[in-house]
């Protein structure tokens, strides 16, 4: 059955699946799935529920509010919560059942506070800086910083890290690994450590890493899949006259017969204003936008007309011209900042071999 949208996501769950196979195949270790900013623009519910479905023993997210969205949608395994607990979030993070990460003794002291008050028994795990200097406690003071923690009758789960220049400055990340394996020799077995994210995994290895833009396939060469395509339906198919302008700013000019169709999806849904060259028509070929990319619409043009049935890739599952990877570079940026931006008016759908397991409007 066609999707009865105008304008919609698709997330292949099984390139994800096998994303995350490869992935774990390179890792020594546990590799967690990072779902913050709903999953890259993914979408972080249906995610979490397939890979903890799928017996994936945590995932990550970075806010009090994307652990509350996951619990109220069902989710009740291992969610880890990154960054920096902040004291006023312990009652609730405690209530969630979460497992905060503790940058402070402040945070880690109303955390046990509030536990105690609850009948609870508070777990964490302890961020250290290694040399991003955002949050974590200094990775010389990480021993003293345990052993407070713990007095305060927390229990340290985990110890970890981030690399602040994985796939830029492999020198710095050896400085960091150095930093973060004196850590481990001071504080002793019994953590679960994580220093890895995608590209310290990819390029280097590793024991234990936290996953984002490899699990979304957007990091090309090493096999992994890019797992999201934007599908649009023109609203209007027409001819242009000779001299005819288009969009705003009347930037495209008709040389005359040249034919039109306006896609319903603009910079609102994400598409990066200037960074769009083309979409793939029904038939495959890449199509030239014609004018400006408004905040609704964009217009392209075509070799014939089309009937307002068809269905266009707007972005495409790849790293060719349409893919997320393309449209970050011709933007100047990084695929995150592409992904994260797609808006949540798009209905997705989520595919399994095909089929439609899962829809969010």
């Amino acid at each position: 059955m066609e999707p009865p949208y105008r304008a919609w996501l698709e997330v292949d769950l099984g390139a994800l699946w096998a994303n995350y196979a490869l992935l774990s195949a390179r890792a020594k270790g546990e590799v967690i799935p990072v779902l913050k900013a709903e999953a890259y623009g993914h979408g972080a519910l249906p995610l979490a529920r397939f890979l903890l479905g799928r017996g994936v023993r945590r995932v990550a997210v970075a806010t009090l509010g994307e652990a509350r969205a996951l619990r109220r949608g069902g989710v009740g395994g291992e969610v880890l919560l990154l960054g920096s607990l902040h004291p006023l979030e312990a009652e609730e993070a405690l209530a969630l059942g979460l497992v905060p990460t503790l940058s402070t003794l402040e945070a880690a002291r109303a955390l046990a506070q509030r536990a105690r008050a609850l009948g609870l028994t508070p777990r964490a795990h302890l961020k250290v800086d290694t040399g991003m200097n955002r949050v974590g406690f200094p990775w010389r003071e990480a021993l003293a910083a345990l052993r407070a923690v713990e007095a305060l009758g927390v229990r340290v789960e985990g110890v970890y890290s981030h690399l602040a220049t994985a796939g830029e400055d492999p020198s710095f990340v050896e400085v960091q690994r150095a930093r973060f394996l004196e850590v481990q020799r001071a504080l002793g077995p019994g953590y679960l450590y994580h220093l890895e994210n995608s590209h310290g995994l990819l390029l280097h290895g590793g024991e234990n890493a936290r996953v984002g833009l490899a699990l979304y396939g957007l990091i090309p060469g090493f096999g992994l899949r890019p797992v999201l395509r934007l599908l649009a339906r023109p609203t209007l198919v027409k001819r242009l006259e000779r001299g005819a302008r288009v969009g705003y700013g009347g930037e495209y000019v008709a040389r005359g017969g040249e034919w039109l169709a306006t896609l319903p999806v603009g910079y609102a849904d994400g598409l990066p204003r200037g960074a769009v060259r083309g979409v793939k028509g029904p038939d495959g070929s890449l199509l030239p936008v014609a004018g400006r990319i408004s905040m609704d619409q964009t217009t392209v043009l075509l070799p014939a007309p089309v009937d307002l049935g068809a269905v266009f890739e707007v972005v495409g599952p790849d790293f060719g011209p349409t893919g997320l990877c393309a449209l970050a570079e011709a933007r100047g940026t990084i695929p995150y900042e592409v992904a994260v931006h797609l808006s949540r008016r798009l209905p997705r759908l989520y595919l399994l071999e095909g089929r439609v397991v899962e829809r969010v409007e």
